[in-house]
């Protein structure tokens, strides 16, 4: 392979060169890693190379230790460990460390990604114990593209996600301290050394906990975190100011001595730099502050209540700075860009944000400043002062007590509500937002005769008039119907007076398919809202509603033949999927009632799925549809499974396409639980079909939890013919149960609890099925089940679902068992403890707890010999 000539290719425009060399270096990654990783480094290293082809070599070393996925992530890097010998390892590192010397500033930047990478592996095993050493001589003596280069390594390293990494580094904390305090000095002289050196000591933060209870050490840092706020560079002042947002939110309780020393002017000051990233950040800071003392408060609170003592200290810095901070917070309100995005998050947005936190912090402390800012304003010529008026009051609906709230919503009301119509679309835009948060926030004080009828008028004429301001009109209309929606199965609720008309003005925006697809999307999540939360006396509308959904939808399918172009499709599919998602809300509303469309639905739904191209979205909606049609029909959802089931089969086969396949899997779920026996002619193509997905190396893993909760569901479903599948299912069962979460593993955690959900799941649906008269094809896994149930009652990571779910488990198999045969297992301490633990805990649900007593009643009958004397 020429190395040179596949680099270059790599680089290509020409998509199919570019994939051909792609391809070739991983080839040879895979037949020889060692000469791959050396030719690859020399190449780096080469200060004769052309500047473009060493960057390429380093994005090559990259990618060949990179990874999103964990397993695949560790797999790359055990080929380091495993296919690299010593003397290779140990010229690659040297050759790399050399490269950060370069004065090609890419090849150096590349070197830091190819050490940092190496270091992700090494540092936690100890097996580079020069690096840091080698990094921090680097910037203490090296020339200024060295330092640069090296503070950027040690920023790589220490921004890492690797836990093992993340937690090694804490022993060399000390030596990192050492490189990016002496970097970030004042007296640096050279600005991207500065940054480099304070940006890594920002990603650095979290390892320095021993140094920062150091008195001493603490107040040198913070000292020269706090110079560089002041450097005059405004790059070097952001970072300055992002590394005290970290700062207060790893070490608040060290905070008091430097914010009232320091902190408070130095962030007010910051606030006002013209330079907007200084700024925003200094807003920022104030941000974490209120989110640090909100999050101790929610901790405080929670531990007297369990009884606790030991409390988080808790200083009040939002309080006593509200006076100094929220006059400017107010004032950067009015520095609104006309032409900003709704992505853009300028200063004007930083400023919300704050002010809503400190409302949120202080309570009614902020009211009254904030209150006679808008006095002051809300009636002034220049657009920017009324839009922060007007902002401003919106910002306040969440902290402060409603009952302080209501009387001053109930006199602005009125006025907002004309503000809808003000001159300027952003002030429109902002009022419509307001009144969006009070709907969220202070419903009450919103009269349903006296406010309602023009608040909801206003909201969809702003939605009509411009597309700037719909998005927060139907944001508005949203919170509104989800506020209004009354008891659930009330007759009669706020929305009702106003159903028919909401429903026309709906119907009307998005009936023209050449208008604005954002503006159609958000209108029919506004008709998803409205049709959710109708009371009973709407659903007739609801009815002729789905016809003309239906109609719409049916529309499409020929619109297939005309799209010419990308943009003609993605707008056919936007169209198809906020109908089919339209229709979606209305069975759910309608349930039952919406059997006499059943068939004329079914039958546009395959229409849709045979007409839509490959990697389309659509069928993932199409197929949420059928579900909640599945649900509202029960058995009577059988007459249509033949036309449905190849495109069911399709979508499980599809595993280029995870989330359809995941969907097919909660379908396959909905089907068997709505058709109960009926679907037992079907269960043999989904068995097939979910055991391939788990043979398979793409995606199995990822979709086992959902695939072992449709086991579950198709033997809670079938019964006793599901001792077919018992064998294997247990096989997989059992295999599953095996995976343990290791130390640290807490990007696993949330998998790990829903792996142990399915495994229960689908345990518990088996015993159901087999106690009908198949006990004995059970007994062969009684112990499985039983040392399944044991791991779950000695691990503490564990969620209250899962402990529901285990408790199920032990009922049912006692209820199966009844004779007393698995006695010592039911008599057992740890299943005693794991029931009392479950009764007695103040976290759970009623549910949970009637779960657990139900489990003890039935272990209490397993005989006589056991008496449930430890189940008191």
């Amino acid at each position: 392979m020429n190395v040179n000539q596949v680099l270059q290719s790599t680089l290509s425009p020409d998509a199919s060169i570019r994939n051909n060399a792609e391809q070739q270096l991983l080839q040879a990654a895979e037949v020889d890693f060692s000469g791959y990783v050396s030719t690859l480094a020399h190449e780096l290293a080469n200060e004769q190379a052309q500047p473009h082809i060493r960057s390429a070599a380093g994005l090559a070393l990259k990618n060949s230790f990179s990874a999103r996925e964990y397993a695949r992530l560790r797999d790359l890097q055990l080929r380091w460990r495993e296919r690299v010998g010593g003397e290779v390892k140990t010229a690659v590192k040297s050759l790399a460390l050399g490269t950060l010397a370069s004065k090609d500033s890419r090849a150096g930047q590349s070197a830091a990604q190819f050490v940092a990478s190496i270091a992700a592996i090494e540092i936690p095993r100890n097996e580079w114990p020069e690096l840091m050493p080698a990094l921090v001589a680097n910037v203490g003596e090296g020339e200024d593209h060295l330092k640069q280069a090296s503070l950027v390594t040690i920023g790589y390293i220490c921004e890492s996600e690797d836990t093992e990494l993340r937690d090694s580094l804490v022993q060399h904390s000390n030596a990192i301290l050492t490189a990016v305090v002496q970097g970030a000095r004042k007296e640096e002289t050279n600005p991207d050394v500065r940054l480099a050196a304070i940006v890594a000591l920002s990603d650095s933060l979290e390892f320095v906990r021993t140094n920062f209870e150091n008195e001493g050490e603490r107040n040198y840092i913070m000292q020269v975190i706090c110079e560089a706020t002041q450097s005059g560079d405004s790059r070097i002042e952001s970072g300055a100011y992002g590394c005290l947002n970290r700062i207060m939110g790893l070490y608040y309780d060290k905070m008091r001595f430097y914010m009232e020393k320091a902190l408070f002017g130095l962030t007010i000051l910051g606030m006002k730099n013209q330079e907007e990233d200084v700024a925003k950040l200094a807003v920022e800071f104030w941000c974490t502050v209120c989110e640090e003392e909100l999050a101790i408060e929610d901790d405080n609170a929670l531990t007297q209540a369990e009884g606790g003592t030991e409390l988080r200290q808790y200083f009040n810095f939002a309080r006593v700075a509200a006076r100094e901070v929220i006059p400017v917070l107010l004032e950067l309100l009015a520095q609104q860009d006309e032409d900003a995005s709704e992505e853009d998050y300028n200063i004007s947005r930083a400023a919300y944000q704050c002010l809503q936190l400190f409302a949120q912090t202080v309570g009614g402390d902020i009211v009254q400043a904030v209150l006679g800012f808008v006095e002051r304003n809300l009636r002034h010529d220049d657009w920017h002062w009324r839009d922060a008026a007007v902002s401003a009051f919106g910002a306040i609906m969440e902290g402060p007590d409603e009952k302080m709230l209501e009387p001053l919503i109930k006199q602005a009301l009125p006025i907002l509500i004309q503000m809808m119509e003000d001159t300027a679309v952003q002030v429109q835009d902002s009022a419509a937002y307001t009144l969006g948060r009070i709907c969220e926030n202070v419903s009450n004080a919103i009269d349903p005769q006296t406010h309602l009828p023009p608040l909801v008028r206003s909201l969809f004429t702003g939605l009509s008039n411009n597309p700037k301001m719909a998005s927060s009109c139907c944001w508005a209309l949203m919170n509104l119907a989800d506020r209004f929606s009354g008891e659930p199965g009330a007759e009669v609720n706020g929305l009702s007076a106003h159903f028919p008309d909401s429903i026309t003005h709906i119907l009307r925006v998005t009936e023209s398919p050449d208008g604005d697809a954002p503006l159609r999307m958000a209108v029919y999540e506004v008709l998803n809202a409205f049709v959710t939360n109708a009371a009973n006396d709407s659903l007739p509308i609801i009815a002729k509603l789905s016809d003309i959904v239906l109609q719409r939808l049916e529309g499409t399918i020929p619109m297939q033949q005309q799209i010419v172009s990308v943009d003609d499709r993605n707008t056919l599919e936007e169209i198809q999927t906020s109908l089919t998602s339209a229709l979606l809300a209305i069975i759910q509303r309608l349930e039952r009632e919406i059997k006499p469309q059943a068939d004329h639905i079914m039958h546009v739904l395959l229409q849709i799925l045979n007409s839509v191209g490959a990697k389309s979205s659509v069928p993932d909606t199409v197929f949420a549809t059928v579900g909640a049609l599945a649900n509202a029909l029960e058995e009577e959802f059988a007459k249509y499974m033949d036309s449905f089931a190849p495109f069911l089969y399709k979508a499980l086969g599809n595993q280029e396409e995870p989330a359809l396949c995941a969907m097919a899997i909660g379908l396959v779920s909905d089907i068997t639980r709505s058709l109960g026996e009926l679907s037992q002619p079907y269960c043999d193509a989904f068995m097939n079909y979910l055991l391939q997905i788990l043979s398979g190396t793409s995606n199995g893993n990822q979709l086992r939890p959902a695939i072992l909760q449709s086991f579950g569901d198709m033997a809670h479903a079938i019964g006793p013919p599901f001792e077919k599948y018992l064998s294997v299912v247990a096989q997989v069962l059992n295999q599953s149960s095996t995976m343990t979460l290791g130390d640290g593993a807490f990007e696993m955690f949330d998998y790990f609890i829903s792996l142990r959900e399915g495994i229960l799941d689908a345990w518990d649906g088996a015993i159901v099925a087999m106690k009908q008269g198949k006990a004995d094809a059970l007994r062969p896994h009684v112990d499985s089940i039983v040392k399944f149930l044991h791991l779950i009652s000695q691990d503490p990571n564990r969620s209250e679902a899962l402990l529901r779910g285990a408790l199920g488990v032990v009922g049912d198999l006692a209820e199966t068992f009844p004779g007393g045969e698995y006695g010592d297992a039911f008599r057992s301490e740890w299943m005693a403890q794991l029931v009392r633990d479950v009764r007695t805990s103040q976290e759970f649900s009623a549910r949970t707890k009637e779960t657990a007593r139900w489990a003890r009643e039935q272990i209490k009958r397993q005989g006589a010999s056991g008496q449930g004397s430890q189940l008191s």
